[in-house]
C-alpha cells in the first residue's frame, strides 16, 4: 500500500508522503513545503498535535534536563525557528549555548527574529546546513535535539549517524516525532482529523493544502517507535528508550553515546 510505513531497512529517502519520488528528488520538495509554511509554523504545530506540541516539547526538555553550567552545548537539528533551542536556554537559567541547525533559511530568519525578541541571541548561533552533513568536528556537543523533523530528513540513517559523530561521550541524543498510535480508537479519530480537517485549516490558515497534505502523509510512513528505535541503535547509540505521548500520536526516543 502506498501509506504502509517505511521500516528500519529504509525507504523514507524516497517517499514524498504516500507518493515516490526520483532519489535525490525529496529534500528540494521538502524545503518548498517549509519556504511555504515557516511564518505559520507554529499554527501548523497547532493544527497538526491538536495543540499538544507545546506540552510533548516540554516533557522533551524536562528528560534532556539541561545542565545549569556554562559550557553545556546543545545542537538542536532541523529547529529553524528556535523552539525547541529557546526552552532549552530558559532550562539552564540562560547558561546553555544552543546552536539552531535548519536546512531551510526562511525558518532560520523567523528563529532569529525570535530570539532577539525573546533577548536569547547571545545565547544562540544558528547555521544553515543539512543533517546529513553537519559542519561540526566531532565530539563537539553534550546533547542533540530533534523535533518534528526527522521524518523530513531524506536519509535518516546517515543523520543519525552525523548525530553520533558530533556528539561527545556521554552525550544524548532526543528525537520527538509523530509516531504510530497504539491505541484502536484514537486511531480512528486522530486519522479522521489528520486526512479531513488538517489539510483543510491548512488551506485557511495559508492558503494552500498542500503541505498540510505531504506533513499528514509522512507521519504515516515514518517508521513505528520499535523500527526507529532499531535505526538509533544501529547508527551506534546506546541505551535507547521511547515514550509515547498521547497514546503514540508522539514519541520521544533517546539514545546515548557511550
Amino acid at each position: 500500500m502506498a501509506d504502509s510505513r517505511t521500516s528500519a531497512d529504509g525507504g523514507m529517502e524516497t517517499s514524498y508522503g504516500f507518493r515516490e519520488v526520483a532519489d535525490g528528488e525529496k529534500q528540494g520538495l521538502v524545503n518548498e513545503v517549509f519556504h511555504k509554511v515557516a511564518k505559520r509554523y507554529d499554527v501548523m504545530n497547532d493544527v497538526m498535535s491538536m495543540g499538544m506540541h507545546r506540552a510533548w516539547k516540554d516533557a522533551m526538555i524536562s528528560a534532556l534536563n539541561p545542565r545549569k553550567e556554562p559550557g553545556y552545548k546543545v545542537l538542536d537539528v532541523a529547529g529553524g525557528t528556535g523552539d525547541i533551542a529557546f526552552r532549552i536556554v530558559e532550562a539552564s537559567n540562560r547558561l546553555a549555548h544552543a546552536t539552531v541547525l535548519d536546512i531551510n533559511g526562511s525558518m532560520l530568519a523567523v528563529g532569529a527574529e525570535r530570539a532577539e525578541k525573546k533577548k536569547l541571541s547571545d545565547n544562540l548561533t544558528f547555521v544553515e546546513a543539512n543533517a546529513e552533513e553537519l559542519p561540526f568536528e566531532p565530539n563537539s556537543f553534550d546533547a542533540y535535539t530533534i523535533a518534528f523533523g526527522i521524518r523530513n530528513v531524506p536519509r535518516i540513517d546517515v543523520a543519525l549517524k552525523e548525530a553520533y559523530r558530533v556528539l561527545k561521550r556521554g552525550g544524548r541524543l532526543l528525537v520527538l516525532e509523530f509516531s504510530e498510535v497504539d491505541l484502536p480508537l484514537l486511531d480512528r479519530v486522530y486519522d479522521a482529523w489528520s486526512f479531513n480537517a488538517i489539510p483543510k485549516f491548512g488551506k485557511a490558515i495559508t492558503g494552500d493544502a498542500e503541505p498540510y497534505q505531504y506533513l499528514v502523509e509522512s507521519i504515516r510512513k515514518f517508521p513505528n517507535q520499535q523500527d526507529f528505535a532499531t535505526m538509533i541503535r544501529e547508527a551506534g547509540f546506546s541505551r535507547v528508550s521511547f515514550t509515547n505521548y498521547t497514546g503514540g500520536i508522539a514519541a520521544l526516543h533517546s539514545g546515548w553515546k557511550l
